[in-house]
This record gives structure tokens, sequence and C-alpha cells, in this order.
């Protein structure tokens, strides 16, 4: 019997797509509705085809305010607007993929409280949550490339960020830089040093090393690939390959998704899982950290499912052994 009932809003994104294929095979949950209003009455498999086969629901334009977990998939600063258009029940636990209540002065909202979901950072805290600001995807990558440093204040220089992001990173919506003829066989980047998911990065480190004044600096990139995170972060460390090997290992070391890898990453390692895979490098007194994840998954709908286990108790990895796409 499946105890759990669960709505999404904004059904017919690529997260939103993510998370349905999720849900309806985690023994735990009953998707009782997925909101779009502009496909509502269609079948969901219309939209997400993967999903022919898998279920055989149809998009509403209205929701059930009684379900157990509701899940937003909103583009951002869209959640708290349809929170206070569509009040729900008081019992109904919120998980946020947009970037409405992420940092602490957005966290608190018509009586509601939502805490940031990194899991590596606040389990515990996650445990007992009511609502959840699930983090972005460019920060999950990040955060878990820094934490290890800041949780032992060893972060006392600029930090350095290259990472690359695929077209799904941009949503379903068609722009001109998403378009199949732009993207193809081409590179490029965009809001150097200004992008949004700085402020949350920032935020998680200074919750672990108050003290923390120097620069992150920050390079967004579009790939020419649909789905992933590659990331390389390089800052001043003066101890030894070994010691910072010891300080990662020792961090991530009840960390479900989180590994740190002895071989050089690829892509393709995370691509279609929840996986966090970290390697690093010493070169004099740089530590270069990479950082790969699924942008979707871990990065969204992934981390999303892996806060509602947390909050009601289920075993962490519930719904999410997932295979790379590795061939």
């Amino acid at each position: 019997m499946k105890n759990i009932k669960v709505g999404i809003i904004g059904g017919a994104g690529y997260t939103a797509g993510e998370l349905i294929r999720l849900l309806i095979n985690h023994p735990e949950v009953h998707l009782d509705f997925v909101y779009s209003t502009s496909n509502a009455g269609n079948p969901i498999s219309k939209v997400h085809q993967d999903l022919v086969g898998s279920l055989d629901i149809k998009f509403t334009d209205t929701v059930n305010p009684d379900v157990e977990v509701l899940f937003l998939c909103l583009g951002h600063g869209n959640s708290i607007k349809f929170l206070e258009a569509n009040p729900f029940s008081k019992r109904t636990k919120i998980i946020d993929l947009g970037n409405d209540f992420r940092l602490e002065n957005d966290e608190k909202s018509m009586g509601m409280e939502f805490v940031y979901g990194l899991p590596e950072l606040q389990r515990e805290t996650i445990k007992r949550a009511h609502q959840i600001a699930n983090p972005g995807c460019f920060a999950t990558a990040i955060q878990l490339a820094l934490l290890p440093l800041a949780n032992l204040g060893l972060l006392d220089k600029d930090v350095h960020v290259n990472a690359v992001t695929g077209a799904t990173g941009a949503g379903t919506s068609l722009t001109a830089t998403s378009h199949f003829p732009w993207r193809d066989n081409n590179f490029s980047y965009y809001k150097p040093f200004t992008h949004q998911h700085l402020g949350e990065i920032y935020q998680s480190v200074r919750q672990l090393q108050n003290d923390f004044t120097s620069e992150i600096l920050f390079m967004p990139n579009r790939g020419n690939f649909s789905r992933g995170i590659f990331a390389t972060v390089y800052t001043h460390f003066e101890g030894s390959i070994e010691e910072a090997t010891s300080i990662y290992q020792t961090f991530y070391k009840t960390a479900k998704f989180t590994s740190v890898s002895e071989d050089v990453l690829h892509l393709k390692q995370v691509v279609n899982t929840n996986k966090c895979l970290l390697h690093l490098h010493k070169h004099n007194n740089k530590l270069l950290i990479t950082s790969i994840i699924d942008n979707l998954l871990k990065g969204a709908s992934g981390q999303a499912l892996q806060n509602m286990n947390l909050m009601f108790g289920f075993e962490e990895t519930t719904g999410l052994n997932l295979k790379a796409n590795y061939f």
C-alpha cells in the first residue's frame, strides 16, 4: 500500500518529468495529481513521452490541498505567488525546486519556514523540516566541492570556479541559446561572476566558516550536451594531496550519494543518477576539486526526492538507486 499522496505543480517541465519518473517507482508514494494549466486534460505521457505505458493519469488545473507532499517545479519567482493563491493543509509538506526561499532573507513566508535542503550540509535539520528549499543545480555541485574545506576553516583565499551545464539547465522554453543549431558544436559563457546561485553558495560556506571574506569567482558555461554539470574549482591549500583526500573522505563518510574518486572524472559517470562525484588534484599550493552531477537529478528532482525521504523517515536512497547512462 502506497501511503504518501503527492502533488506536483508545474508538471510540464524537465524537472517535473524527472520527478514523475522517480515518484511512480517509489514504493511509498501515490502520485495524486500533476498540475499544469497549459496542459490540463492532456495525458502526462503526451508531454513526457518516456512515460508512455508507465502511467495513465492526465494533467489537471485543480489541486488537492490535502496531499502529504507538494513539489513546486515552477519558474524562479513563481512559487510564492502560487502558494499565496492556493493554500494547502497545514500537514502538507512542501519542497520548492525554485529559488524563492533559498536565502535566509526569504526563508520565512506566510507562516512557513523553509529549510535549505542540501543533505550533506544539514541532514538532521531536513528530517525535522516541514518546508524545504531545494538547492540550485550549480550551487549543489559547487558547494559539495567546497564544504569540506569550509568545515575546517581552510578557505582563506579566493575560490575560482569554472562550470559547464547541459542544455536542460535552461528549461523547456525555446531561447536563442537553447535552439539546436546554436547549441550544437558550440560553447559559451553567461552571467560571468553574477550567477544567481552564488548567494546560496556563500550562505552555505559561511554557515561552516563564518569568517570567510574572500570571493567566489564563478564562470558558468553552456555546453553542447543535454544534461550534467562539470565543475572545476580551485583555491589555495598548503596541505598535501593525502591530507586533502582525508578531509574530503571524512566529511562525506556518511553521505549516501557523494563520493571521492581516485581517478579523473568524466560526466557520463553521473548522468541519470543522484550522485555527486569529486576528484582532487594538487598543484603547488593550489587544490583543484572536480565536482560532477546530473543537473536534473542531484541538481534538482533527485535531491528533492532525497529530501522527501529524509522528511518522512524513509531510507534516504529509496527510489534513487539509478544506473548511469554510461554507454
